[in-house]
């Protein structure tokens, strides 16, 4: 029987805490033949969103561990930003924390993947034993990210109640089949003591890119500038490699995935036909199943 995830924790570039789960397969003083699995989060998200993939990996062998990005979930908000070197220089941090002997396969999505691309810039590439991005590539596609940063931005003062909160979900996830229960909301929103439930970020995190919101000439700019920036670092990615897309998303296209792979052309590629933007949410046993293979190939 596989042993529940225990807490662990970290202290993040800044000196920041993060908060994290370990996902262990193997008896105290065992001996470990396989990488470590970290996994980041996407943006809004925290490390709960990956709670039954990391149970499939770790059902597969795999220790694996995960961790609230700084401002979001559990972690500490902080004042020394949110932008992508940050996220890449706390990514480094945990990376090198949870290493054990067998290397650390990187596993991004969307924030997370571009954080996994960005650490690139502070760690050497022999760093990884692997490299997963989850519908993200370095080049966005503008709609998808005001969509997603709309949705986020849409609510600063929460939610009169979970029930609300579900049908705003349910809108903006319109692919997705709604729960049947609202539990699993209390693990992204918590309640203030005015009785309101809020979204468990930094508004700060979302202030930080309203810009992308603006459809005019300082959005494009930036997402252009930002891309030429990100490519240029995936040409350090010298790992094994695999980009996972949600065949329904808006973030990243055929056109900017065949521009990645362009770029890491030893990259493997898997297309989720049914799966939007979050993948590992709308259809997890592919996407375990997907990467699962991908970590078997590294034996």
């Amino acid at each position: 029987m596989l042993s529940s995830p225990r807490p662990v924790q970290f202290t993040g570039a800044s000196g920041n805490r993060l908060v994290g789960d370990l996902y262990d397969p193997y008896d105290e003083g065992s001996d470990r033949q396989r990488p470590t699995v970290l996994l980041a989060h996407g943006g809004g998200q925290n490390r709960f969103a990956w709670a039954r993939s990391a149970e499939q990996f770790q059902r597969g062998g795999f220790r694996v561990v995960t961790y609230d990005h700084r401002g979001h979930g559990d972690s500490d908000w902080v004042a020394d930003g949110y932008d992508n070197p940050q996220f890449a220089a706390d990514l480094a941090v945990v990376r090198e924390a949870v290493e054990v002997g067998h290397g650390v396969v990187g596993v991004g999505a969307s924030l997370g993947g571009m954080a996994v691309i960005g650490a690139h810039e502070i760690i050497p590439a022999d760093a990884w034993r692997g490299v997963v991005l989850v519908d993200v590539t370095p080049r966005l596609e503008p709609s998808g990210a005001r969509r997603i940063i709309g949705f986020m931005a849409a609510h600063p003062d929460g939610f009169t109640t979970l029930d609300e909160a579900a049908e705003v979900i349910a809108v903006y996830n319109s692919h997705r089949p709604r729960p049947a229960s609202n539990a699993g909301l209390t693990k992204v929103l918590r309640q203030r003591e005015d009785g309101r439930w809020i979204w468990r970020w930094d508004p700060g995190f979302v202030i930080g890119r309203a810009d992308i919101l603006d459809e005019g000439v300082a959005s494009p700019e930036r997402l252009a500038a930002m891309a030429e920036r990100m490519l240029g670092l995936a040409r350090r990615i010298t790992a094994p490699a695999l980009l996972v897309r949600g065949g329904l998303s808006d973030l990243v296209s055929p056109e900017t995935a065949r521009e990645f792979l362009s770029v890491v052309p030893h990259a493997g590629f898997v297309d989720v036909t049914d799966a939007g933007h979050m993948v590992a949410g709308d259809d997890n046993d592919a996407f375990a199943g997907a990467v699962l293979d991908f970590l078997r190939s590294l034996d």
